[in-house]
């Protein structure tokens, strides 16, 4: 585990590289094949003083005496505690013609834009059988729901949005949505997309897969959770060059406050709360938004930090999810142009002086790999019971597991290939998958054994 003074230098330094990565003047949020830039991302490399000192203060925090736990356990409390742990879920693949698989001028089927070589290959989203396999192997994991990155209306992943709900409500899944930054305008969107979700894709199909979540307790209604990316960020920054840059897609706080009222008086009779979660530290800027709370995507942040930022959390009022992840490896761009300021991010975990190309290497990354599963599922579930934070006093629990399948930036717990199973073709582009490839799972699943309700063992064999 690293601690909190190399947080300091791989961290924020991580952060900023994400957002070096942005083409200095383009309109980043247009282009789903560029680098995902979080608002915290943005932030860091906008030196934003609130989100700074946050995180500095998370990491030099010291170790808090957490108090013995009291009431009943989160089983009890929520029926339905399978579907508040919640896989990041990406159905932007495709095979006929190649989509995101050929990224930074990668090659399919041999040459794929990610680190790691997925157990069913190169997949198209599009596929029933491969939205089949992830149901199965999600279900076994015993996590409950996905969150779906949406893209807009009318595009292929608004039109993929059927085929997933059909197949995640058939194996007794459910689904929230990530509204992604699908154009610069995506913000002052955001309260009629979370309309059109939920008539669209909620009412229309009598509410059978989207996520409702119960309040505690058996008191009765019910609550969607609707989470943003890039929501609250700068409205300009300095680029490496020193050159004051606007930012394209940066949306007021008055607007999303004004869209949040707006929504929420049109769903009141309808649900408990509609509850909309920024992917954000600075905190006074987004309770200022009127979000219900923060949900952050980021793996860069060290499980160690996770309790002091949830006492900020709580000191602002906000609700507070943070992940449960496996770190961060990026596949590094081959022959793109993506600026002066491009930095590649570090891979998280620590990976100083891992020579991929020897297999007991390959062993030590997944190894550390696992720690950080184990860490941030123990961090995360400590967070959310604790009763000095306001989620327990407020009845809300909610865990996102970063990712399911994002292979680009290698924080899948997909399974991969195993590292024997690796064809001549494919071995030629270094792939770093290790001998068993579906460690993620398994891992996670026996972390989550101790909250979750008792199931079956998990097999994730395909």
């Amino acid at each position: 585990m690293p601690d909190r003074r190399v947080f300091l230098r791989t961290g924020l330094g991580a952060a900023a590289a994400l957002a070096a990565g942005r083409r200095s003047g383009s309109a980043p949020a247009a282009d789903r094949r560029a680098p995902r830039i979080s608002s915290l991302a943005e932030a860091v490399r906008a030196r934003e003083p609130r989100t700074i000192d946050a995180l500095r203060t998370a990491t030099h925090a010291p170790a808090r005496l957490r108090p013995i736990a009291g009431g009943p356990s989160p089983s009890r409390r929520f029926g339905d505690l399978k579907q508040r742990f919640v896989f990041e879920y990406y159905p932007w693949y495709g095979a006929s013609p190649w989509l995101h698989w050929d990224q930074w001028n990668r090659e399919p089927p041999h040459d794929i834009a990610a680190n790691y070589l997925p157990r069913l290959g190169p997949y198209d989203s599009a596929d029933r059988a491969v939205v089949e396999q992830h149901a199965r192997w999600i279900v076994e994991s015993g996590v409950g729901a996905i969150n779906l990155s949406w893209w807009g209306r009318d595009t292929r992943e608004d039109h993929l949005v059927p085929l997933v709900l059909d197949v995640m409500r058939d194996h007794g899944l459910k689904v929230a949505f990530h509204l992604e930054p699908y154009a610069d305008d995506h913000g002052y969107r955001f309260a009629d997309d979370v309309l059109y979700l939920l008539r669209r894709y909620g009412e229309q199909r009598r509410w059978d897969a989207l996520l409702l979540l119960e309040n505690p307790g058996g008191r009765g209604g019910v609550s969607p959770v609707f989470k943003g990316f890039r929501t609250i960020l700068p409205a300009d920054y300095v680029d490496c060059q020193g050159v004051q840059r606007t930012m394209s897609d940066y949306t007021p706080d008055d607007v999303y406050a004004r869209q949040f009222e707006q929504v929420r008086g049109r769903v009141r009779g309808d649900f408990e709360h509609l509850l909309l979660l920024s992917d954000s530290l600075d905190y006074i800027r987004a309770a200022r938004s009127g979000f219900d709370g923060i949900a952050i995507y980021d793996n860069f942040i060290p499980p160690s930090a996770y309790d002091a930022l949830a006492g900020r959390a709580t000191e602002a009022g906000l609700l507070f999810s943070f992940n449960i992840n496996p770190g961060f490896d990026q596949i590094t761009p081959r022959d793109a142009d993506l600026g002066e300021c491009y930095a590649q991010p570090p891979v998280v975990p620590q990976g100083d002086g891992l020579d991929w190309s020897i297999e007991s290497e390959r062993e030590r990354a997944a190894r550390l790999s696992a720690a950080r599963i184990t860490e941030s599922a123990e961090a995360a579930l400590a967070v959310q019971s604790d009763p000095a934070f306001v989620n327990a006093a407020t009845g809300f629990y909610l865990v996102y597991l970063t990712s399911f399948n994002e292979w680009h930036e290698g924080h899948m717990f997909e399974p991969m290939m195993d590292a024997a199973a690796i064809g001549a073709e494919e071995r030629r582009f270094g792939y770093r998958n290790p001998a068993a490839g579906d460690y993620r799972l398994r891992v996670v699943s026996d972390a989550l054994a101790p909250v979750l309700p008792v199931r079956k063992a998990a097999s994730f064999i395909s």
